[in-house]
């Protein structure tokens, strides 16, 4: 018969380490997000002028 309780456990174990791999890989995410340069943002006007109007 098998030993259901040494199964458990050993499943348990395994998706512990698991989340610890999901939970590593997420904080690393986070710190190369949060250390990647900011990119500068350049706010002006982006409507065209529109050409000809000062002909007039």
């Amino acid at each position: 018969m098998p030993d259901y309780k040494e199964m458990y456990f050993q499943l348990a174990a395994k998706v512990a380490n698991c989340v610890d791999i999901l939970v590593e890989a997420q904080q690393q995410g986070e710190y190369d997000y949060t250390e990647e340069e900011t990119p500068v943002i350049s706010l002006k006007n982006s409507r065209p002028e529109e050409k000809g109007s000062d002909q007039r």
